[in-house]
């Protein structure tokens, strides 16, 4: 449903950092120093403690997923350590957005190494599959969502490819929207997102048995602060004006 060039989502989100930082990068504008809102003292008690509850999964499915393509269980989580993961609680306001066809996030795909949601109040995340069909997702209570993203794309040279997706307002979003309005209850669309990253100053590129010729043609190395800020200005978020 994303219109070509996307509009401006219509949602509110904080990014907030996740893990200790490098002591020394070349890329400190994808590393800052927190913000901190001074009206909610438990701010940083809560957000650390949830975000590193993401990433801890973050890095057991990693270590997984490098065993299962018979790669050294370190092999993604050696490129985690230290990197600018973003825990970004997400909020939509439908008692404003909450008109069936409201495009929430417009059609993307992730720029960092893999994503992990908790579940959202409401429905809404359509997800594309490799074969090109639309999917809408359904969490189960008490499971994580985990989406690929181009870093691992990248370091996988493209056996694992960036997952598109897009949150709309559909039909089962409206009936949810009824149903709470009815009762009372909040009509904010809250999801807990964690973007994890691989760390800003290692080389990306394919890895193991994925570092073929033809993939480093498809993919050759850079930094990994590189590839953001590139993903960056392709969307126009990023400020720098260099590299």
């Amino acid at each position: 449903l994303t219109v070509c060039p996307p509009e401006k989502d219509p949602k509110w989100r904080f990014f907030w950092r996740i893990g200790p930082r490098p002591e020394e990068t070349e890329f400190r504008d994808l590393n800052a120093d927190p913000v901190i809102p001074p009206e909610i003292p438990q701010w940083s008690r809560v957000m650390d403690n949830w975000g590193e509850l993401m990433l801890d999964t973050l890095v057991a499915l990693s270590e997984m997923a490098a065993v299962g393509f018979d790669l050294p269980p370190k092999a993604f989580t050696e490129m985690m350590d230290n990197g600018p993961h973003l825990l970004a609680p997400t909020g939509s306001d439908f008692s404003r957005h909450g008109n069936e066809g409201t495009v929430l996030a417009g059609y993307h795909y992730d720029l960092n190494f893999l994503t992990i949601h908790g579940k959202s109040r409401y429905p809404g995340l359509n997800i594309w599959t490799r074969s090109g069909e639309r999917v809408g997702v359904k969490v189960p209570d008490g499971c994580l969502f985990v989406q690929a993203g181009k870093q691992i794309e990248y370091m996988t040279g493209g056996h694992v490819l960036a997952g598109f997706h897009e949150v709309v307002v559909t039909d089962a979003t409206v009936a949810v929207i009824t149903k709470k309005r009815a009762a009372k209850e909040s009509l904010w669309r809250v999801s807990s997102t964690l973007f994890g990253h691989a760390k800003s100053d290692s080389i990306l590129e394919p890895i193991g048995r994925f570092k073929t010729p033809e993939a480093l043609k498809a993919f050759p190395p850079k930094l990994v602060g590189e590839q953001v800020r590139d993903e960056l200005k392709q969307i126009n978020l990023d400020q720098t004006g260099t590299h």
